[in-house]
C-alpha cells in the first residue's frame, strides 16, 4: 500500500472514558497492523473535560480537529444522568450536524443467542439531532415538565435518503419507517409522510411502514424480515438497543454518526468504569466499528479483511473475552492479538455481503417557505399555573377576556378537555391547564393575543403560549381529547 504523506488520511481519536481507551486503542491496533495508512490526531472530551470546568464535554481544540479532519473514531463518553451537563455524545452530534446514526445489526459467528441461525441481517438508520433529542424543556410550574418534540421536514428527508442509499450501497432489497404516526399526528406524521414521498424516487427497493411498537414486536418475533429500519431520534434509540440484543448485546454494536460535515464513528456500548484498566473489555464493537470508518474512507479491501479478521476470531472461539468465554476468557490485548493473526481469513461458513461505497445524499436545502394561499390564525394556546378548579378558572378567565375579540373555548389537562366538563369527567389535578381561546372573527392579530395575556396574567401566571394557525384550511395544530 502507498504511503507517502499526501496518502495519509487524518482521523481525530477520542480515546474517551472508563474502557475507551482500552477498546479504541485495540481498533486502532489492528487498523495499523492492516497496514491503512492513517494519521491520527488525538483529542479529549468527556468526563476528563466535564471536570475540567468546561460544561460542553467538548474543548475547542477536539472541535477544531474535527473540523480539519471531518472524520473521528471515538471511545464510549460518561454522561451526566438526571442532572448537570449536556452529553459530550449529543454535542458532538450537534456541532457537526451528524443526522443519521447507523447501527449494523447481524448474526456473529461463534456469539450463541436465542436467535443464532435466523440470519438476522439488517441495519437501523436513527435521525440523530431532532426529536425529543433537541433537548429543549421547560419546567411550566413547579410540578409539570414539558419538552418539545421537533420534526422538520429537512431533517426527516436527508435521513430517510440516506436510509436508501444504505440499502442500495449494501444490495438490500427493502426499507422499512417505523413511527408512532398513529398517535402523533404532526411530528411522526410529518416522518411518515416524508418516507413516502422520497421512496417514490427509489422504485427498486420495497418501501414499507409500520407503527414503532408493531416494529418492537416483530423485531423480538421474526427480525429476520428487515433489511433496513428509519426511526425517528427516540424510537431509533431504543429500538437499535433493542436490535443490538438479538445478536449478543451491546458489546457487539458498532456504529457511524454520519452528517455533510463530519462523521463520527464510536461503539454502542457505555463507558464500563466498573472494568476499566482490568484488560478484560471486548474491543469487537470498536474494531468493527473501524471496518465501518474503513469503508466511509473508501478502503473496501482494508475494511473487508479487518471484518473478515474479527468473524474469523469470533467463530475460532479460542480467544474470547470474558463477557463471551467466562473465567476462561482472555484479556483485551490477547484477543487484539488473535484478531491481528487472523488477517488475511475469512470465516469459514458465514454468509458475506459485498459493499460498496455510501453514496451520501446531496443536502436538502432549507425550506424558503411554504407555498400557502390562506395562513390564518384562528386562536391561541395559553398554560397558565392555576391550582383553581376548571370551572372557577373559567369564570375568571372570560371576565379578564371581557371585550376583545377571541373567547375561552376550553379548559385542558394534559390533553384532556376539562372545561366545559360534558363527560363528568376527573382526571387527576394539575397545576399546568392549557386556557384554549378561538378568534371571534375571522383572523386574530398580534395584537389582541398580547393584551390577552396581559389580562390572564392577572388571573394566574401564565407559562407557555402557542399560535393556533390553518394553513389552507388544514388546521395546524391537535384537538384534545374531548374536542368537538
Amino acid at each position: 500500500m502507498n504511503k507517502r504523506k499526501d496518502s495519509r488520511h487524518r482521523v481525530t481519536l477520542i480515546p474517551g472514558d472508563g474502557i475507551g481507551p482500552e477498546v479504541v486503542g485495540a481498533a486502532v491496533e489492528v487498523l495499523r497492523a492492516a497496514e491503512v495508512p492513517i494519521e491520527w490526531e488525538r483529542r479529549e472530551a468527556g468526563a476528563k473535560v466535564f471536570r475540567s470546568g468546561d460544561a460542553s464535554g467538548v474543548p475547542a481544540d477536539t472541535v477544531a480537529s474535527l473540523r480539519r479532519t471531518r472524520i473521528a473514531l471515538k471511545g464510549p463518553l460518561e454522561t451526566p444522568v438526571g442532572f448537570g451537563e449536556k452529553s459530550a455524545n449529543v454535542t458532538l452530534r450537534k456541532y457537526f450536524e451528524t443526522y443519521g446514526n447507523i447501527r449494523p445489526v447481524k448474526e456473529l459467528p461463534g456469539i450463541r443467542t436465542p436467535y443464532s441461525g435466523r440470519g438476522i441481517d439488517f441495519v437501523v438508520v436513527r435521525e440523530n439531532v431532532e426529536d425529543l433529542y433537541a433537548g429543549i424543556e421547560h419546567l411550566q410550574t413547579p410540578s409539570v415538565a414539558q419538552a418539545l418534540k421537533i420534526v422538520s421536514r429537512q431533517g426527516s428527508e436527508r435521513v430517510i435518503r440516506l436510509a436508501f442509499e444504505i440499502a442500495r450501497a449494501e444490495g438490500r432489497k427493502s426499507v422499512h419507517c417505523a413511527t408512532k404516526a398513529n398517535i402523533l399526528k404532526m411530528t411522526e406524521g410529518l416522518f411518515k409522510r416524508t418516507f413516502e414521498e422520497v421512496a417514490k424516487d427509489y422504485p427498486d427497493l420495497r418501501a414499507d411502514h409500520l407503527i414503532v411498537d408493531n416494529c418492537a414486536h416483530q423485531l423480538v418475533m421474526r427480525p429476520e424480515q428487515f433489511d433496513v429500519i428509519v426511526m425517528t431520534n427516540m424510537n431509533g434509540d431504543i429500538l437499535s438497543d433493542l436490535a443490538s440484543a438479538l445478536i449478543g448485546g451491546l458489546g457487539f454494536a458498532p456504529s457511524a454518526n454520519l452528517g455533510d460535515q463530519a462523521a463520527i464513528f464510536e461503539a454502542v456500548h457505555g463507558s464500563a468504569p466498573q472494568i476499566a484498566g482490568k484488560d478484560v473489555a471486548n474491543p469487537t464493537a470498536l474494531i468493527h466499528t473501524g471496518a465501518l470508518l474503513l469503508r466511509h474512507l473508501g478502503e473496501m479491501k482494508a475494511a473487508d479483511a479487518v471484518e473478515n479478521a474479527l468473524l474469523a476470531t469470533l467463530e475460532d472461539g479460542k480467544a474470547l473475552t470474558p463477557d463471551v468465554a467466562g473465567p476462561a476468557g482472555v484479556g483485551t490485548k490477547a484477543f487484539t492479538k488473535e484478531v491481528i493473526r487472523n488477517l488475511g481469513r475469512a470465516p469459514k461458513s458465514y454468509p458475506r455481503r459485498a459493499f460498496k461505497r455510501l453514496k451520501m445524499p446531496r443536502p436538502t436545502p432549507a425550506p424558503s417557505g411554504l407555498s400557502l394561499d390562506v395562513r390564518r390564525t384562528v386562536g391561541v394556546d395559553v398554560f397558565v399555573e392555576s391550582r383553581l378548579p376548571p370551572a372557577d378558572l373559567a369564570r375568571a378567565a372570560e371576565a379578564a377576556l371581557a371585550g376583545l375579540p377571541l373567547k375561552l373555548a376550553q379548559i385542558s389537562n394534559r390533553g384532556a378537555k376539562v372545561y366545559p366538563n360534558d363527560l363528568g369527567l376527573e382526571p387527576e389535578p394539575s397545576d399546568c391547564l392549557r386556557l384554549r381561546l378561538k378568534a371571534a372573527g375571522a383572523s386574530l392579530e398580534d395584537g389582541a393575543i398580547l393584551e390577552a395575556l396581559s389580562r390572564l396574567s392577572a388571573v394566574a401566571p401564565w407559562a407557555h403560549v402557542e399560535r393556533l394557525t390553518e394553513f389552507d384550511g388544514v388546521l395546524g395544530y391537535t384537538k384534545d381529547q374531548g374536542e368537538e
